[in-house]
C-alpha cells in the first residue's frame, strides 16, 4: 500500500512539474510567439547542462544512498549532510564555469540566460532526494503544488507580451528555487545535526561521479535536440519541438513516475537481500507501466492532428506531426524506466546502465545529424524514438540473466491490440469531430472505455492487480 500511496503522490509531482508550464502553454504562445517560446527553449537547454554539472548524479546516488540506510537516524543524518555539502560544491563550481562560458562565447541572449541560471542556484537547494529517499512523497507534493499554483497566476498576471520574455523566465526560475527551499523545514524532524569535524563529504564524490555519466547523458534526449535544431534549423523550429515534446513528456509522467517510487524501495530490498521480491515487484511493474503507456501513445497519437493547433494556435501547427512521430517513445520510456531506473540503477548495476544511455546518446546525436537536415523538427522526434529503442533493448538484454524477458513481455500483446482498437475509433472521432475542449473530453471518455473493455475480454493481468489493490484496500 505504501508503494501505491507513493506512486500516486509521485505521478502528482511529476504532473505538476510538466502542467505548471504546460497550462500556460496556449497562452505563452500566442503571448510570447514563436520566436519568444525558441529562445526560452534554446537558452533552458543551455542551462539544462550546466545544472547536470552541479548536480552530478547527486540526485540519484543521494536518492539510493538514504533508501540503503533510512532506518538509522544518525547514519542517514551524517550521509545526508555529507551529500548535501558536496552538492553545494558542485553547484557552485558549475555556476563558475557557466559565467566563463556566459561572458566568453554568448552576446545576443546573455541576460536570458543570467535569468536561466537561477534553475543553477535552485539545484544547490534541491534536497527532494532526501525525501524519496525515505520513501516520503507527500511532503514534496503539497509544498511544490502551492508554488506552481502561485506561479501560474502570475503568469498570467504578469506576461502581456514579447516584451515580457525575461519575466516569463523569470517566474520560472523564481518557482523552482522557492518551491525547493520550503522543503528544508521539514528536514527538522528527521535529521539531525552532526558535527563538521566527523563529516566525509567527498568520499561520496566517485560513486556520485559514476552516476553522473549515466544522468547526463539521458538527458541528452531532452536538451540536444533542442540545441541541435537552434543550430541546424531554426529556433521557431527547436520552439515547436520543445512543446511537442513537452505534451508527450506530460503524458509520460504519469508512467515514469513509478521509476522515483521504486528505485528507494528496490533498494532497500536489495540491501535485505530479498532478490525473490525484487523480481515479483519488477514483473508487476512492468505490466502496469505497459497497461499505462500503450494507451497514452495510441490516444496521443490520435488526437494530434487537430490538438496541436487548437491547444497551442496555429503558428505551431507542424507540433501535430511531430507528436505524432514521439508518441512511440512512451512506451519505449516506460520500459527502460522499469529495467534501468527500477532495476539496473538500486541494484548498484551502474556499468551497464551507463552503456545503454551512453550509446542511446551517441546514436540520438548521429542521427540528429542527419534526420534534421532533412526532416527538421520532425527528424529530431524520429531521432529521440530511434534513440529510446537502442536505450530499451540494450538494457533488456543487459538483465536477461537475471529476469525472464519471456514473462515481462508475455503479456504485452493484449495491451497493444487493445491500444490499437482504441486508436482506431479515437483516430475517427478525431477527424469527425471540431477540436474543442468538450468534444477533447468525449474522444478521451470513449477511448478509455473501449480500451478497459479490451483489456477486460482479452484478459491482461492489470485486471488482477486492480482487483488485488481492491480487495487489500
Amino acid at each position: 500500500m505504501k508503494v501505491i500511496k507513493n506512486y500516486l503522490y509521485n505521478m502528482s509531482y511529476q504532473i505538476l512539474v510538466l502542467l505548471a508550464p504546460l497550462i500556460t502553454v496556449p497562452y505563452v504562445a500566442r503571448v510570447l510567439g514563436s520566436h519568444g517560446v525558441g529562445v526560452n527553449s534554446y537558452t533552458n537547454s543551455w542551462i539544462t547542462f550546466f545544472l547536470l554539472l552541479g548536480q552530478m548524479g547527486i540526485a540519484l546516488y543521494g536518492n539510493r544512498e538514504i533508501a540503503y540506510h533510512r532506518d538509522n537516524k544518525l547514519d542517514r543524518s551524517k550521509i545526508f549532510w555529507e551529500i548535501e555539502i558536496l552538492q553545494a560544491l558542485t553547484i557552485m563550481f558549475a555556476y563558475v564555469v557557466f559565467l566563463i562560458f556566459l561572458f566568453r562565447f554568448s552576446h545576443a541572449q546573455r541576460p536570458f540566460f543570467l535569468i536561466q541560471s537561477l534553475l543553477i542556484v535552485a539545484g544547490g537547494l534541491d534536497v527532494s532526494w532526501y525525501f524519496m529517499g525515505m520513501e516520503d512523497f507527500k511532503k514534496t507534493v503539497l509544498r511544490n503544488a502551492v508554488i506552481k499554483i502561485v506561479s501560474i497566476a502570475l503568469i498570467f498576471a504578469l506576461v502581456k507580451g514579447p516584451d515580457d520574455l525575461g519575466r516569463y523566465i523569470l517566474l520560472l526560475g523564481m518557482s523552482q528555487v522557492v518551491g525547493n527551499l520550503t522543503l528544508w523545514p521539514y528536514l527538522k524532524e528527521s535529521v539531525q545535526f552532526i558535527k563538521i569535524s566527523i563529516l566525509r563529504p567527498f568520499k561520496h564524490f566517485y560513486p556520485a561521479l559514476l552516476l553522473f555519466i549515466p544522468t547526463i547523458t539521458t538527458q541528452v534526449y531532452l536538451v540536444v535536440n533542442r540545441i541541435m535544431l537552434g543550430r541546424l534549423d531554426s529556433i521557431i523550429a527547436a520552439g515547436q519541438f520543445d512543446y511537442a515534446d513537452k505534451i508527450t513528456k506530460l503524458v509520460l509522467a504519469v508512467v515514469t513516475a513509478t521509476g522515483s517510487v521504486m528505485l528507494p524501495h528496490i533498494a532497500h530490498k536489495f540491501a535485505d537481500g530479498d532478490v525473490r521480491g525484487i523480481r515479483q515487484s519488477l514483473y508487476n511493474s512492468f505490466d502496469f507501466v505497459t497497461a499505462l503507456a500503450v494507451p497514452m501513445m495510441f490516444g496521443l497519437a490520435a488526437i494530434s492532428t487537430s490538438f496541436a493547433p487548437w491547444f497551442l494556435g496555429n503558428e505551431f501547427a507542424p507540433t501535430a506531426k511531430i507528436m505524432f512521430i514521439e508518441s512511440p517513445a512512451i512506451v519505449l520510456i516506460a520500459w527502460s524506466n522499469v529495467t534501468g531506473t527500477q532495476y539496473l540503477m538500486p541494484v548498484n548495476r551502474v556499468k551497464e546502465f551507463t552503456a545503454s544511455v551512453a550509446v542511446g546518446a551517441a546514436v540520438n546525436i548521429v542521427c540528429n545529424l542527419f534526420l534534421i537536415e532533412v526532416f527538421g523538427a520532425n527528424g529530431a522526434a524520429l531521432a529521440t524514438v530511434i534513440s529510446e529503442f537502442v536505450v530499451t533493448a540494450l538494457q533488456i538484454y543487459f538483465i536477461r540473466t537475471t529476469i525472464r524477458r519471456r514473462q515481462l513481455f508475455k503479456y504485452t500483446w493484449k495491451y497493444i491490440v487493445s491500444g490499437g482498437v482504441m486508436f482506431i475509433v479515437v483516430y475517427r472521432l478525431n477527424s469527425m469531430m471540431h477540436m474543442n475542449l468538450t468534444n477533447l473530453i468525449i474522444q478521451v471518455i470513449i477511448g478509455s472505455i473501449i480500451y478497459i473493455i479490451c483489456i477486460f475480454f482479452t484478459g491482461a493481468p492489470i485486471i488482477a492487480q486492480l482487483k488485488n489493490f481492491v480487495s487489500k484496500k
